[in-house]
């Protein structure tokens, strides 16, 4: 679980998970200026603390990078702000797990989740445009590429050169482009997803720069298809 400021939610999220179905749980502070880290240790999680504010992207690398070091095989990412939910961890695991996709996300565009959950008009239509323009250039027919909710397995993180990705939010876009890239599969579950004050979400202008980013990406990603390889996919 990358975490910020998530004491307000921490202990609803951590109740939800399916114990019976997981080794392990780590949780990353990125840094926060709340009481995340004394729960979490109060919650017997396996707590592990950044100095300083390294951003979200960075926060994942250190989450995989303990994951398989505890020798993981399937690893799953769930933001702790209960915005998805936990019971789906062993169907979003199990696309992994009967080796049917190397990745898997909890979509919250299949079967109109977002509708259903009240996502804000705005954050709809930039998903639902972002996903088009990335279908598109990657030739993929993915949902959406914008969920924090997913599973891996950990001989694809291995493969991934995690260090050479973004520490901020565009972190999640390049890593699933850069799967498709080296192609490995992505599977797909349906999910809904909450909205409320306490959930995690980033500002306006921040995610105008995602937005770009992504479409960066995408155009980056059909320019190496064709050998013009730059950013991440000369790696």
């Amino acid at each position: 679980m990358p975490a910020y400021n998530a004491q307000a939610t921490l202990k609803e999220t951590f109740d939800a998970i399916p114990k019976d179905c997981i080794d392990e749980i780590i949780l990353v502070d990125d840094n926060s200026t709340d009481d995340t880290v004394k729960l979490s240790k109060e919650l017997g999680l396996k707590t592990i603390c950044h100095n300083k504010n390294l951003g979200y992207g960075a926060n994942q690398k250190t989450c995989y990078n303990e994951a398989l070091k505890s020798k993981a095989d399937i690893i799953i990412m769930l933001h702790p702000d209960f915005q998805y939910d936990p019971r789906l961890i062993p169907s979003l695991a199990s696309l992994v797990a009967y080796n049917n996709y190397d990745c898997a996300i909890a979509s919250r565009m299949l079967v109109n989740s977002a509708k259903y959950s009240k996502m804000p008009k705005y954050k709809y239509f930039a998903n639902k445009f972002l996903t088009t323009f990335q279908n598109i250039f990657l030739n993929k027919g993915l949902s959406e590429y914008h969920s924090g909710y997913r599973a891996f397995s950990a001989d694809l993180l291995k493969k991934i050169n995690l260090e050479k990705l973004s520490d901020d939010f565009i972190f999640d876009n390049q890593l699933l482009a850069l799967i498709y890239y080296k192609n490995y599969t992505i599977g797909e579950i349906s999910c809904p997803t909450k909205y409320f004050d306490g959930a995690s979400s980033i500002n306006f202008l921040r995610s105008c720069k995602y937005g770009i980013g992504v479409l960066l990406i995408s155009i980056q990603y059909r320019l190496a298809k064709i050998g013009i390889k730059t950013s991440i996919f000369r790696y």
